[in-house]
């Protein structure tokens, strides 16, 4: 120490530390009050930002106490040097893991806002949150005097090995990533895939994308197949859809009035069921002569790719009930058997052949 410490010298210090605790204090119960008005706003990037200054706000004035206490007491300059330097170090770790924490929120916030159906692309977050931490962690070392170049250099050349030891692993990364930005893939878009695979994209994280099919189950496909296999998505340029029910009605039908009443029901359909287009307006094309029945095609106009099951459902239902009511008949396919009845034509065997059970043809 430079002077003898005093009575003076610890009394001060602790008023410093005191000031401190109590400013740490004050300014967590302003941000808990905050925190609830920021509830009960539509936007959620503002709840990260005052969760985030909860943690960095207090620790900061608990360090500022610190720091205006060590300056009071009497240490060397060796001494002041180190203690500053911890609580800078500190201090950068504590703003560090909170700026990672609000920045991958807001990211979070933003694929979310952009993703539809209840979707979250944590592959964004995830490289976020990493670089964030990375470069907390150049300035710490940057604080505490060690020089960052020869580590970055030291990187360069292990990031080479490390490239070409997972190379499987960054291919999925980049396949991700490509997916993502090309917007041909969001999360909540309903996919199926030329293997067989469909369901609800859950999310698309650094290695595979992860589907829910309407069976609840989940699939996980690795980016770089998804990628590169053939795809059908149904949520994009448009999430609405239309669906074709094929139908068929004998031929002694009036296909005017078929063509009305069928129009009828899809219309009723339209508007009464759950996911349907109301302003869809009612298609049927006629285009085959059958075996038994002339068949024609029913558009149906579908708001989301999952309610196609219950507007068919409700729509061969009504259509089945209003055809019976009005006389059209749907005939079944029919085949007719002709059976003609004459002599059984038995072959004649050549001469000098056995036959069964071992006799001969007699010359």
């Amino acid at each position: 120490m430079n002077r003898t410490l005093t009575l003076d010298d610890l009394v001060l210090a602790g008023i410093a530390l005191g000031a401190g605790l109590v400013l740490a204090f004050m300014s967590r119960t302003l941000l808990r009050w905050l925190a609830k008005h920021a509830k009960r706003t539509r936007w959620s990037g503002d709840d990260v930002i005052v969760d985030a200054l909860r943690s960095v706000v207090p620790w900061a004035a608990i360090a500022g106490g610190a720091a205006a206490a060590t300056a009071v007491l009497p240490f060397t300059r060796t001494v002041q040097h180190h203690v500053d330097q911890v609580l800078q170090v500190w201090l950068i770790v504590v703003v560090t893991f909170s700026a990672a924490r609000v920045i991958a929120g807001l990211v979070r916030t933003v694929t979310q806002s952009r993703s539809g159906v209840a979707g979250s692309a944590t592959i964004f977050v995830n490289i976020t949150r990493v670089l964030v931490l990375a470069i907390g962690f150049l300035v710490v070392l940057q604080t505490l005097g060690i020089s960052i170049a020869p580590l970055l250099t030291a990187l360069g050349v292990g990031g080479l090995a490390v490239a070409l030891a997972l190379q499987d692993t960054l291919a999925n990364l980049f396949a991700g990533i490509h997916i993502l930005a090309s917007k041909t893939v969001q999360p909540g878009d309903y996919i199926r895939l030329s293997s067989g695979e469909e369901g609800y994209v859950v999310d698309i994280n650094w290695r595979q994308t992860t589907v829910r099919q309407l069976s609840n189950n989940l699939v996980v496909i690795p980016n770089g197949q998804l990628a590169q296999a053939n795809m059908t998505n149904y949520t994009r340029p448009e999430q609405e859809l239309t669906i074709l029910v094929q139908v068929g009605v004998s031929y002694d039908s009036d296909l005017e009035h078929v063509e009305r009443v069928t129009a009828e029901v899809v219309t009723e359909v339209m508007a009464d069921v759950t996911g349907a287009v109301p302003e869809h307006e009612p298609a049927i094309r006629f285009h085959t002569f059958g075996d038994s029945r002339i068949g024609f095609t029913v558009i149906l106009g579908v708001g989301e790719f999952s309610d196609q099951y219950r507007i068919k459902h409700e729509f061969i239902k009504r259509l089945h009930r209003r055809y019976r009511e009005e006389g059209i008949r749907i005939p079944a396919p029919t085949r007719t058997v002709s059976l003609q009845q004459g002599p059984a034509v038995i072959p004649q065997q050549r001469s000098g052949e056995g036959v069964t059970g071992g006799a001969t043809v007699a010359d």
